[in-house]
Formats: structure tokens, sequence, C-alpha cells
């Protein structure tokens, strides 16, 4: 098993469950020590998967793992998240992974104002807001990883005719938001650039399978659609550990595994 990300410190959001749980796992096969953070400590009201079982995976590992609850959508919890995790782990985050969403699908002609804010303090403020926390201590020593999540929804229909799909335009807001982060992203990679800090954004080519995809969208997905969540892991890692002049990147997942011939390896770090 490689040991590359031996004696780092990382930060993963949206970590109880899916591509979270699952990139928090994979960081710690490799050496990382983890800090998870997300609402649901112990039991979700109706999807399975919690810190408390991120936690116990990852500690399978021998990682140092440190658990921090928090609400993205609250301010002093999202204060709070960066702090208690360099406490916890006992030095400065080194590679911040956001990944936690807020996906609600409506139509955009009725969509409710509250839902809308809550997709963009999640899915934008939250990960600008938690980059800018790491920042001054990775500038400090000249290097650092932030890697954002996004999603294929920020792609635009062509038309007309307009060719929609199943979902119709009910993703639009949470597509918005996205193509916000990239954007967001990209300019903040700019203005780091040359400080040894890497900022990226990488996406699914469509849908990873996971818990909230299940309960979002999974009886419309077809296997084509579908990508699993070890090559969505792969590139994610890919992008933990990049040179320093692979920063500024809105990247789609098999595009960048294909491009770095990189081979897909299992959330344990074993090669498939």
């Amino acid at each position: 098993m490689a040991e590359r990300f031996r004696g780092r410190r990382a930060l993963v959001t949206g970590a109880s469950r899916g591509i979270g749980a699952a990139i928090a796992e994979r960081l710690a096969a490799e050496g990382a020590d983890v800090a998870i953070t997300a609402r649901t400590l112990d039991r979700h009201d109706h999807l399975a998967g919690s810190l408390r079982e991120t936690q116990a995976r990852l500690e399978r590992y021998g990682a140092q793992v440190a658990i921090v609850v928090a609400d993205l959508t609250d301010e002093a919890d999202r204060r709070r998240i960066v702090p208690d995790a360099v406490d916890a782990l006992g030095g400065p985050i080194e590679i911040l992974v956001n990944n936690a969403a807020a996906a609600i699908y409506a139509n955009v002609a009725e969509f409710p104002a509250r839902r809308r804010n809550i997709i963009f303090t999640i899915n934008v403020y939250a990960p600008l807001e938690l980059a800018q926390a790491v920042i001054p201590a990775m500038r400090d020593v000249g290097e650092g990883w932030i890697v954002n999540l996004s999603s294929a929804t920020t792609d635009l229909w062509h038309g007309p005719p307009f060719k929609v799909g199943f979902l119709g335009t009910t993703h639009t807001i949470y597509g918005a938001s996205k193509a916000a982060l990239n954007r967001t992203t990209n300019g903040l990679a700019v203005e780091l650039y040359g400080t040894g800090i890497r900022v990226n954004t990488v996406q699914p080519v469509s849908a990873v399978v996971s818990e909230g995809a299940v309960e979002l969208v999974g009886e419309f997905l077809r296997p084509e659609q579908i990508e699993s969540m070890e090559e969505m892991v792969e590139s994610v890692v890919a992008l933990c550990d990049c040179a320093e002049d692979v920063t500024g990147r809105i990247a789609v997942s098999r595009e960048l595994l294909a491009e770095w011939q990189l081979r897909v390896h299992n959330l344990d770090g074993t090669p498939q």
C-alpha cells in the first residue's frame, strides 16, 4: 500500500457518507491523518452513514481521525471547522477537500429563496470560506492542495430545440452553484499561483451512485451514466498530490484518469 500522504493532515467535508467518506478513507489508507466534517454524527433520519462510521473505517488504517460536527449553513459552524480540525490533528491542514453539497431540485421559475440560499451557502460560500481559513498556513510553508468537487450539471443546454433530459431544468440552480464554484476555484488558483498552493476542481462524468444520488435520481440513471466510486476518488486524490503547476483546472474525473494514465485503486489503496 502506498504511503504518499504519510505525515499529511487533510480535511474532508461531507464525509459522513458517499464520495466524502470514500475520499477520507483513501487518504487515510495512504497515510494521511484526516479531519472529517458533516452534520450526521451517529445517525441520519433516512440516509445510511455517519461520521462515527467513517471514523471507524479510517482508524483501521492507523490514521488519526478528528470528527468536527458542523452545519455548513451556520456561519459560526463554518468559522470553527478549520480551527477545530487543526487543534484535533495537532497541526495545520495541508489538504482540503470541499466535497459537501446541497442538491435541491425544482423548476427555476418557482425556486424558493430559502432553498436557493441553502444551495449557494453550502456549494459556493462554504468552500471559499474554508479555503480562506487554510490558505495562511499553506502559504507559510509554501505548499497546499485544495480540491473542490463540482458537477456535470454546469453544462449548458443548446437550442432551441432543447434536449434537457429526464430531470428537465430542475437541477439548474444546483448547476449554477457548481458553475460559481468552478469560477471561484479558477480565480483563487490565479491569485495563489506561485505560492505553492494548488486549487483545482474535479467532477464526475455524470453520476457516482452515492446514498444521496440514489435518493435524488437513482431510479432514472442508466448504466452508461454511472462511474464507480473508486474512479471518482482516484481523480480526487490525484489532485491532492499534484505538481505545483497543476492548478486552476476544472477537471472531469475519467478524462483526468486517461490524461495522466492513472490506474484505479480500491478505497484501501490496493490496485484493482
